[in-house]
């Protein structure tokens, strides 16, 4: 089973256009999800007056998130092809989610656009595109879901297909790394099979087009960074900090450097879903135990790195980043939160470099005097307090961010560069 290559996946797109229906539903084809549990989610789809929605319920097993009918949190839930394991990073579409969508597609190594055939592009299918490329997704599948509500028809699927496309080369996503497929989430049309109702369309089945996808080349040879989620005070082990493996490779006896605590000393044991293991690899989420540091010593947010190249700490970076939304303009002096990898940290914005034109991400204006909504730009931030980060085209992993303020996500980022302490 774990001997397939394993793919993170994103499922993107705007709110109604059924993206937990098509969870769902490649949950159900590939027997991820038993038959009597989508029976037993039927029936309560019907007594809510939600008939139809079983599939999506599987996501959704929230009660509050089925009351609302909306997805809140990320789900993580595996499914297999011939050729893959998959682990669907379900981002929901719902604006006040965005962090989630930010922090989860920089998880993922390709994403499944959905966009509804009778509704077509709409304002969140533009910012989850843009997003995906900020954010480095590799390859899209867009599949074009609801066809049944257009009565399968053959030229509401190429303008719809022809709009995305317009929108992808606005933002300068390949075309050629894009698979268009026309598809019903709810009736199974070209999900694991190919459609009667569309005899038309001699494309692949989504399926098909996941079993193609490119094999991710796992960041085992970049230098060890694994942030911290939590530490603990384990009896008879002593301190233990969580995190998950994001580059590279954890391995005992190695030294490792928590950064910006700045400690560090000898990997001891590491243990792994409650077994002791020798090393750990990106993807793994593991617990370990290094000699001679403290429970007080490290805290959520430092990056454990190897002692010979440690994780960088920033006196300040540079970074590109897309304001999606702000409820006025954004000078010198700003000082929202940035959400990295598992660090929240206020960071001051202390000089707006240049603004760039959001659609070919070339130069429009040096040193603007303000940024807004819509905007693309370059920045310098100053973090509060010390806070490690990467430049994105060295360590993607840890080069991507969230801005968040006034209880809602403003913008995007990636880094560009680091001026270290």
């Amino acid at each position: 089973m774990a001997d397939k290559p394993h793919q993170n996946l994103a499922i993107i797109g705007h709110v109604d256009h059924g993206k937990s229906t098509l969870v769902g539903r490649l949950l159900f084809e590939t027997g991820s999800v038993p038959e009597h549990v989508i029976e037993q989610y039927r029936e309560e789809a019907e007594e809510k007056g939600k008939g139809g929605f079983e599939f999506a319920y599987v996501m959704d097993n929230l009660a509050e998130e089925r009351e609302r009918g909306v997805t809140i949190d990320i789900a993580h839930q595996r499914f297999d092809t011939d050729k893959y394991y998959f682990t669907i990073v379900d981002t929901p579409g719902h604006r006040d989610f965005v962090k989630n969508m930010i922090t989860g597609a920089s998880q993922a190594d390709h994403a499944v656009l959905v966009v509804a055939a009778d509704d077509g592009v709409a304002p969140q299918t533009r910012e989850h595109v843009f997003l995906a490329r900020t954010l480095g997704i590799e390859t899209l599948i867009v599949a074009v879901n609801k066809m049944d509500v257009v009565d399968y028809d053959q030229s509401r699927y190429e303008e719809v297909r022809d709009d995305v496309k317009k929108l992808l080369k606005q933002v300068r996503f390949d075309t050629d790394d894009a698979r268009f497929i026309p598809i019903s989430a709810f009736e199974g049309d070209n999900v694991s099979g190919h459609s009667d109702n569309m005899s038309w369309f001699d494309g692949p089945t989504v399926l098909e087009a996941l079993n193609n996808l490119p094999e991710p080349q796992p960041p085992t040879d970049a230098p060890l960074r694994l942030p911290i989620q939590d530490v603990y005070t384990i009896s008879g082990i002593g301190t233990v900090p969580v995190g998950r493996v994001e580059t590279g490779v954890l391995e005992r006896g190695m030294s490792v450097s928590f950064q910006p605590s700045n400690v560090s000393g000898e990997v001891k044991t590491i243990e792994m879903h409650h077994e002791e293991v020798d090393r750990a690899e990106p993807g793994d989420n593991v617990g370990f135990n290094v000699r001679g540091v403290g429970k007080n010593d490290i805290r959520r947010g430092d990056v454990a790195g190897p002692a010979d190249d440690p994780p960088k700490v920033a006196e300040t970076f540079k970074a590109q980043i897309v304001v999606m939304q702000h409820p006025s303009v954004i000078t010198a002096g700003y000082t929202p939160v940035i959400h990295a990898h598992t660090a929240q940290v206020a960071c001051t914005f202390e000089s707006l470099d240049q603004k760039l034109d959001p659609k070919t991400g070339e130069v429009a204006e040096e040193g603007p005097d303000f940024i807004k909504a819509g905007d693309a730009a370059v920045v310098t931030l100053r973090p509060q307090k010390p806070l490690s980060i990467e430049p994105s085209g060295e360590i993607p992993e840890l080069g991507s961010f969230a801005i968040r303020d006034m209880g809602q996500t403003i913008a995007a980022g990636k880094v560009l560069e680091v001026n270290e302490k």
